[in-house]
C-alpha cells in the first residue's frame, strides 16, 4: 500500500488516465475529485460489500423462496 501525503488543490495520477485531485479536507474527511475513463467502475467499497453480501445471499436462497418470488411477478 502507498500512502502519500497531498494538500487541497493537490492531485496524483495513475497510469497516466486516471486523476485524483483532493477539492477539500477536514480533520476526519476528504473529499475527491476523480476524472476516469466511463469504463472504469469506481465504486465506494461499502458499495462494493453490500452487492457482494447480495450476491452471497441471492445464491444460498432456497427454490421455495424463488418460486415464491415469481409467483408475485
Amino acid at each position: 500500500m502507498l500512502i502519500l501525503q497531498r494538500r487541497k488543490g493537490q492531485a496524483l495520477s495513475i497510469n497516466h488516465n486516471i486523476t485524483l485531485t483532493v477539492v477539500d479536507a477536514g480533520t476526519d474527511w476528504v473529499k475527491l475529485a476523480i476524472d476516469a475513463p466511463k469504463e472504469i467502475p469506481i465504486l465506494r467499497t461499502e458499495l462494493k460489500e453490500a452487492a457482494a453480501e447480495n450476491q452471497k445471499a441471492s445464491a444460498t436462497a432456497s427454490r421455495q423462496v424463488l418460486e415464491e418470488i415469481l409467483k408475485k411477478r
